[in-house]
């Protein structure tokens, strides 16, 4: 098994907090986590129909028959479960009594919210982050192979063809959560729309573009990436709100957390393929803002990281926010470096004042160095939680 990182910190939390919450996309990895990091805890699964029926008809005689604590697996299925499990926490106080995992925001954290609040560390789990993988000695040797394998656990831990796991994860995907939490008439309908979201990633999100294309309402376009989200397929960037001066652009960008599965919605066919594709520049792009949330998320944080672009057309690719300080990342698919990468901290420096932050560049080449006082870093050189 491949160690994570979030291990560590799930543990400090279940030292702090009576109840452990472990939300993240199907197939992360989140019961493998769970069940390695407290394999003393008994295990129940709330997708097993009789287990569920239990926890609903009867909540207070399902908690008494875990009186030692226990690990409930796709808690959001049960809701009434939470405010049982309240009372029963602040009666007894004691610390990592319980770990829920799920893999839906809305039913989890909406639950967790009114019932748990003050009592639930939480972490997010994402698929497998670079760091991981390299520690495993199993990280793809080139860019391409990790853009189009993407990181999902399954991919790594037995033998699978990406298109045969990603096809199976659509389509259960499709099937089963957004069912459960929406009701779409036409399935396809909403596949379409995946595609189109994946046609997108790394650019401006435009609703009515968006819509318009998938043959649906603003507003239905508006919930079905509010879905997206709560499900952990896509991520919206935000733009900071300095503006030095200038009128910002205040439109979000799209990614998606693992280019996998952006590939195989694209219908990328192969290495050669992505290779060539017009958005392989997008996938890096959104490849390496997504490794620096799972840093985050790994260690139990919230993201700091935004964009900025203004009216004019000046643009920073990434923003961390340390405070005081905004860090500059600029993200370059390329693998030859160009003068040209540069032009935009030369623009950020002018407009920010220049004594912001750092200001990295990370590209698709293999070669680290310091250039015009900038980190220029190799993909598979880049320490996420050093950036």
């Amino acid at each position: 098994m491949i160690p994570r990182e979030a291990e560590k910190t799930m543990k400090k939390l279940a030292k702090r907090y009576p109840v452990v919450t472990v939300t993240g996309p199907r197939q992360s990895g989140k019961t493998t986590l769970v069940r390695t990091a407290f394999p003393k805890m008994d295990y129940v699964s709330l997708e097993e129909p009789d287990t569920l029926d239990h926890a609903k008809d009867d909540p207070r005689d399902f908690l008494k028959r875990y009186d030692r604590g226990a690990i409930i697996d796709e808690a959001q299925r049960c809701p009434e479960l939470f405010s049982y499990l309240q009372t029963k926490v602040d009666l007894e106080k004691k610390m990592g009594a319980y770990v829920l995992t799920g893999s839906q925001q809305f039913g989890l954290m909406s639950g967790i919210t009114q019932s748990l609040a003050g009592r639930t560390g939480i972490i997010q789990l994402l698929p497998f982050s670079m760091k991981e993988l390299r520690s495993a000695e199993m990280l793809p040797k080139s860019l391409n192979d990790l853009l189009f394998r993407g990181l999902y656990p399954p991919l790594y831990d037995r033998e699978m063809e990406p298109s045969h796991f990603l096809s199976s994860y659509v389509m259960t995907y499709v099937e089963r959560d957004v069912r459960n939490l929406i009701h779409v008439r036409d399935l396809s309908q909403f596949q379409r729309f995946l595609r189109m979201c994946a046609a997108r990633t790394g650019q401006l999100l435009n609703l009515n573009s968006l819509a318009s294309d998938c043959g649906i309402t603003h507003n239905t376009a508006r919930s079905w990436i509010s879905v997206l989200e709560a499900s952990y397929i896509v991520f919206l960037l935000q733009p900071h709100h300095n503006n030095f001066g200038k009128r910002l652009v205040k439109t979000p960008k799209l990614y998606f957390y693992d280019t996998g599965l952006a590939a195989f919605l694209l219908n990328i066919q192969g290495l050669d393929h992505i290779s060539i594709h017009p958005q392989r520049g997008g996938l890096f792009e959104s490849f390496v803002v997504s490794e620096y949330i799972k840093s985050r998320f790994n260690r139990g944080l919230a993201p700091d990281c935004y964009f900025w672009r203004n009216n004019t057309g000046d643009e920073i690719d990434l923003i961390l926010d340390r405070g005081i300080n905004l860090d500059a990342v600029e993200i370059k698919s390329g693998a030859t470096i160009n003068p040209d990468f540069f032009s935009g901290f030369e623009r950020w420096v002018k407009i920010s004042g220049g004594d912001k932050g750092s200001s990295t560049l990370i590209y698709g080449g293999t070669s680290s160095m310091q250039r015009k006082g900038v980190s220029v870093l190799a993909w598979e050189d880049v320490d996420f939680t050093a950036i």
